[in-house]
This record gives C-alpha cells, structure tokens and sequence, in this order.
C-alpha cells in the first residue's frame, strides 16, 4: 500500500466507520507489500463467450497450460475450456478471450488400460487460482495440479489407486480443427523417448483463426520418477518403438508407463519452444530447476503480485476487488512475451506473439499497459516496428508466429502514435512511422493477413467505395488511422506526411449521408459507389467479414470519429441533437458493450457539454455487463480488451487511444493510486463518495490542487505523479460543461503541441 500521511483517504467516516486517520494509517504501514493474486477469480469470464484462458501462466507468458474441454458428446471447446463437459488433457499454448488456435503439447495422465485414442475424464472438485488448476479427474481417480513459468509447465499428478498408470504426450492434439478456413490441422511430428524419464518431440501446425502458416512446437517432458516401461503410437497403432513419425494428420504420442502406488504422486516438467528440441530442454531446465512443485508456484504468484500491484483501490469490498484484480489480471495475459524464441528472423528487440488482435486491444489495453507498465508496452511496440522491418507490414493480429488476420484499419498505427503522444522511450519512432506510411500507401498483397485493402479508392476518392469488403468500417478506422500517422509525421518533424494525413483524418465524414434517416435520427454513415453516388443504405445490426459494417451497425459506426467529435456533432446536428441522438442509441438498445467498436460512445456526451450522462450510462454498463462470476464478461475477453474497458471506467478516466487525452467519468472508488512504473503516484480521490452510487456527478475538480474544470486532462499533466481529487454530488453539475475536449477542428488545434513526446 505504502499511503504517504498526505494521501491518507478519510472517506471511512463518511461510511460510519469510527476510525482515526492516524489509526487508518498504523493499519496500512503494516501490511509490507499487496497481495492481489488472492484478490483474483480466473473462474470470472470462461462462460458465456468470455472465453478466457483458464490454467497456470506468469504475466505475458508464453507457456499457458491449462486443461482442454470437450462437450459430453466429444465437441471440442474451441477456446480449451468450459465449465462443462470432460478433461481431454492439459496442453501448453493458449489464448485468453479468444478462440481457435493452439492447443498444442497435450499431456494427460491415465490409468488402467492405455488406449490412446480414448483419453478423457469428467472431471470434479475445480480450484483455480494466479499461476495455479487443479481438478480430480474421475475416471482416472487421479488430482491432477499445473502451475508454470514463462515457457514451461508443471504438472503434478496423484493417483488414489495403485495400479498402472501413464502420463501421455499427444502431438496431434489441437483445438479447433478441421477443414474450413478458420481450422487448424495438424501437418505431422516427431516423438522420442529418450530415456525412462525423458520424452522430447516437435509437432507441426496451420490455420487457426488467423488462417496462419505453419508453426512448429518443440518439447521436453521430463518426470521426477522413472518409468518402468514407454511406448509411442502413430496411426492408432499402439507399440514398443521408442520413436515414432507422420507426416500426415494422424495421431502421434507416447507414454511412459508405471505401476503406481495408492496415493503417489508424479511430477512432469515440460519445456516449450518455437525455435528447437534442445531450447525445450534447456527451457524447462532452467526455468525449472528441481522439484519444488510449490517453489515454482510461489515464484509465478510474486510475478502477479508485482504486476497486479501497480493499482491499488481503496474502500472496495470482496467482490468489488474480485472483479477489478480479475479484469486487470486479464489484460496481463496477452500479447504474449516470445523473446528468443522467434523461429522466423534474429533480432536484438524483444518479440511479442499472439496479439489476437490490436483491432480489440488498441482502445484500452495498449493505453492501461502504457500507464501501469509502460515498459512492458515499450517492448510491445518495438516488437511491432521490428515484425514490419522483417515480416513487411505490422499486424493487426499475429499469432503463432504469422501476420492475419486485419479486421479493420492499420491499427497498430494507433499504439505506436499512444506511446510516441505519452513520451515512451526507447522506440525505433522513425521506422514505426516508415511502417505507418507503408500501411497507409503500399497495397498488400492479402489484405486480411496485413496493411490496408481498399487502397485504390480510398487514397483517391476518400472513402473505400462499394463492393469492397468492410468498406465503412475500414473507412472511419482508416481515417483515425491517417490522424496517428499525422501526430507521429509532425513530431518527427516531417511536415508535408503530416499535412497530408491531417487531411485525410477527415476522410471518415465521406461516407456521411446528412439526409439518411433511422427512428428519428438524421445523419448516418452509408456505403458509396466509385461514381460517387449513394448505395442502398446498410442496416444490418452487427456484419462480419464481407459486409459493410464489422461487428457492429451504422449507429455506432456512423459515431467513430475519436479524432474530431466537433465535427462529428456538428454534422449531427449540434449538441442538443446529439445528446439526443446518443440517447436514443442507448435506450432503444443499439449499443453493444460486448463488442469492441463502441468502447468510446460513453464518454461522447463530454463533447457535448453533459459529463452527467457520461457517469449515468458508465455506472449502468458496470452494473448491468460486469460481474464475478463464470458468465462475467459481456463478450469475448478478446486478450484483455473488455476487461481493461471495465478496469479504467472503474478507476474513473478513460482514454482517447493514440491521443495524450484521457476522459473523466465517475469513480467506483473513494481512491485509486496508480504506481507509473517511474518511482510516481498517480491518485484518484473521490471525496463525498457512496457505495450506492447516488452521489455520481463530479461537482468540482482539481489535479495537483489547481483547479480543474473540464472533463478531461492530459498524459503529461498527470506523467510525474499527481492527485486528481473529484468532489461528488447526487445532482449533475455545470463542471466540465464548458470546454469539451479536444477535436481535430478546433479552432487553433495544434496536432504536436501538447504530447510528450520520445524523451
């Protein structure tokens, strides 16, 4: 906690809670250091399309064991887990929050008769907690416990029964297979038992929902007791060869094989790799040295705990702390940290793997890990300048070590222009913003693997015109896009790149049809021709791929302008109709808080002069989408993104992604402090607040003492440390109704004024 006299929070006695703030302070000095792995539910998402990984990791790590879940009727889960259906085994690559790739390295301890074609178990008596899955798998009467470190996994297995028993390696094993284009297929391997205790392989893999390439997973399994035998299988047929190969898919594992007794227990130690059979080894080896099943899980726990304790919130009850150390464990999960162990190029910069995909985490993760661990975000960024020196384009997603699939715009874009406009050091700016102008100028080859599709029209007409795929969601993103790439152009002092894209910032208004009408409102976002001419308008409430629209309809598309909201009101017909206009969205249920798009639409009324309705529909979404149990995400965690919407409304800002601006709203808390990474405290003070929420309008602000009467404030204001004090009320206020935040056509807008820049 480590609370300085001056930011002692006296709220406790607007709570009746009889304590001096001396004696408050004597209670906080006494706790050394936070304990916030204890504060998390992995269990919080996994249903209802959350989909988040459930299993043993470290912050960023690349090992993610866990168990893989199939439906009683042997329909794999296409994320590896549900709170239904049966264990199938404990593979070592996942994702968090999305679905369909990896799944690979499957181990399963069995016992009785090995039928390797057949291993599965209902399962009973689940415990999940930070870096730690156990379950008892029934039809094998066996506990089955997983911790790990950043590329290795740790499995320790105890059988009631004495009798014979296996611990299995599958290499076929993946979840989501099969044929169609989202698929993965296993192309073949090699699986070797090298001694009584030893098993080392490789298995070869494509698609997935990237439709990737081929990425090859390298192992070493070790265990802590020999085997009294081994065998491997290929092709269902089961054998004593210590050697077994495919080129095809077909199934491919071994076993070492025990007579156990009642209530042993095996350990298994697996090291991963992309790179070779003996860095699996050497992986394991050193990551893991010895047997300390408990030693290995105390060290991952101390790498959340330093993690999850840049944030401390005060005044939080048991559920509210479950919640909010959970969604900020879920922004910890993904991208993951491959580092030396980049099969496709050597490079001396840090390589990041498995963004599934920026088109979700560039609102509000990228900006969280800028904030809270802008090391870490540094690393990421470089590791995206350095995937488009050798892989031609940044992506929009990458995952087992391949580009695609891009969604929308070039939005790595906007994480590269997020750390430049917030002053992170130690990024290559020149060559992100070379593969900034090459998303914006070059035409892929594959649109849906990188860079930009609709090239040809919209860097001629200023809108990507019909039929082009996803042509108004990919306009409005371009056009943010092109804003970035302008802030970046006009740091580094290259004035006519930053003329040129401040210009086609405004591109997004092309596609404004000023006299389309729905349910009493004008003024929408409507496909158009090359002729220029209108098409049919598109009024299909959330598209996909081929459609006009992606993963959302014209009402929250048609509100995409982060860059310039001035403008976006005007055209919508001044604030009066505006508010009316984002009224109207919430109330006849066209926002979607399950899904990406939308993030910012709650904070828009601060344009519009009304920061009391921001705080009404915030306080509505946290309540009504958020809780803390296995359905508690609206929808798809997609690698922390919700889950970091949830964190920063919590906390009481938001912010506007690539920009130095972040938005107030309404704190669910009497205090925030957020430890900068930088040795700085910045604090969110709420004074007057209540649990009930009714006093949920800021009626006065300061930030650092000096008073602060709009809405919003900048990265630098708050860069070294500081206290933002908000004074609640239960009525709306006139504080922050006079000078909303900033567009693009402001009077007097300047695009590098303001922002840190590289220091």
């Amino acid at each position: 906690m480590n609370w300085s006299v001056s930011r002692l929070p006296c709220w406790a006695r607007q709570w009746g809670i009889r304590l001096a703030c001396a004696g408050l302070l004597a209670i906080a000095t006494s706790v050394s250091a936070a304990d916030h792995a204890k504060d998390v539910d992995p269990f919080i998402g996994v249903d209802w399309d959350g989909e988040v990984f459930l299993g043993a990791t470290v912050p960023f790590g690349m090992v993610k064991l866990g168990p893989d879940v199939r439906t009683f009727d042997g329909k794999m889960i296409k994320s590896g887990y549900h709170s239904t259906g049966e264990v199938v085994g404990f593979s070592h690559l996942h994702l968090s929050g999305g679905a369909g790739k990896y799944g690979n390295i499957l181990v399963a301890p069995v016992t009785g008769p090995l039928q390797p074609t057949d291993i599965h178990s209902p399962r009973s008596d689940e415990e999940a907690s930070v870096a730690y899955y156990s379950t008892y798998l029934s039809r094998y009467r066996t506990r089955a416990e997983l911790t790990a470190s950043r590329r290795s996994g740790l499995h320790r297995y105890s059988f009631t029964d004495a009798g014979d028993a296996h611990v299995t390696v599958d290499l076929q094993h993946a979840i989501n297979t099969g044929t169609g284009p989202e698929d993965q297929r296993f192309l073949g391997g090699d699986v070797n038992v090298v001694s009584s205790h030893e098993i080392e392989g490789v298995g070869r893999y494509i698609g997935g929902w990237n439709e990737g390439g081929e990425y090859r997973v390298y192992f070493y399994l070790a265990t802590d007791v020999p085997a009294a035998a081994a065998q491997t299988w290929q092709d269902r047929q089961l054998g004593s060869a210590h050697h077994a190969h495919t080129d095809t898919d077909q199934d491919l594992g071994a076993s070492l094989d025990y007579r156990v007794k009642a209530g042993q227990a095996i350990q298994v130690k697996v090291g991963i790799s992309f790179i070779s059979l003996t860095q699996a080894r050497r992986n394991a080896e050193q990551e893991i040295r010895g047997w300390n099943f408990a030693a290995v899980r105390q060290a991952a726990v101390a790498q959340w705990n330093q993690a999850l304790s840049r944030i401390e919130i005060h005044g939080a009850n048991e559920v509210e702390r479950r919640k909010f150390y959970t969604a900020l464990y879920h922004t910890m999960l993904m991208p993951a940290d491959h580092s030396g162990e980049n099969p496709k190029w050597s490079s001396d910069e840090p390589y990041y793997d498995d963004f599934q995909a920026i088109w979700d985490t560039f609102r509000s993760d990228g900006p969280l890990l800028t904030l809270i661990a802008p090391d870490r975000q540094r690393d990421i960024v470089r590791s995206l300048v350095d995937t488009y020196r050798h892989a031609d384009y940044m992506p929009d997603a990458r995952v087992g070590n391949d580009n695609g699939r891009t969604q929308g715009g070039s939005n790595a874009n906007v994480l590269v222009a997020d750390a430049y406009v917030k002053g992170l050091a130690g990024i290559d700016y020149a060559t992100g913003l070379q593969a900034m102008l090459k998303d914006a100028q070059v035409p892929p080859a594959d649109p849906r693997k990188h860079g930009r599709g609709g090239l040809d029209t919209y860097n001629t007409l200023g809108y990507i015109a019909q039929p082009t795929e996803r042509a108004g969601s990919r306009t409005v993103e371009y056009a943010y896009n092109d804003f970035t790439i302008a802030e970046l152009a006009c740091g580094l002092g290259h004035t006519q790149e930053a003329k040129r894209y401040t210009k086609q910032a405004g591109n997004w208004a092309n596609l404004w049809d000023a006299s389309l009408e729905q349910e009493g409102v004008k003024g929408f976002l409507r496909p158009r021709n090359v002729d220029t001419s209108w098409a049919a308008p598109y009024l299909v409430k959330r598209g996909t791929w081929p459609d006009f629209f992606y993963e959302a309809d014209l009402w929250t598309y048609s509100l995409y302008a982060p860059q310039d909201v001035r403008r976006l009101i005007g055209l919508a017909g001044g604030r009066d109709a505006f508010v009316q206009r984002l009224d109207r969205l919430f109330e006849r249920g066209h926002f979607d808080m399950g899904n990406e798009p939308g993030f910012l639409i709650p904070d828009l009324y601060l344009w519009a002069g009304r920061p009391d309705r921001t705080a009404d529909r915030i306080i509505d979404l946290l309540r009504r989408d958020f809780g803390d149990s296995r359905a508690g995400i609206p929808g798809n965690d997609d690698s922390g993104a919700m889950s970091s919407w949830y964190a920063f409304q919590s906390m009481g800002f938001y912010p506007n992604a690539g920009q130095d601006v972040y938005l107030i709203g309404t704190p669910s808390f009497p205090q925030v402090d957020i430890q900068l990474g930088n040795g700085k405290t910045f604090s969110i003070v709420a004074e007057n607040f209540r649990r009930d929420r009714l006093n949920r309008y800021v009626q006065s602000a300061t930030l650092d003492g000096k008073p602060l009467d709009t809405a919003w404030f900048r990265h630098g204001q708050i860069a070294d440390g500081g206290t933002l004090k908000l004074v609640m009320g239960s009525a709306p206020s006139r504080w922050g109704t006079a000078t909303p935040p900033p567009s693009l056509s402001d009077p007097g807008f300047a695009l590098c004024g303001h922002h840190g820049g590289s220091r």
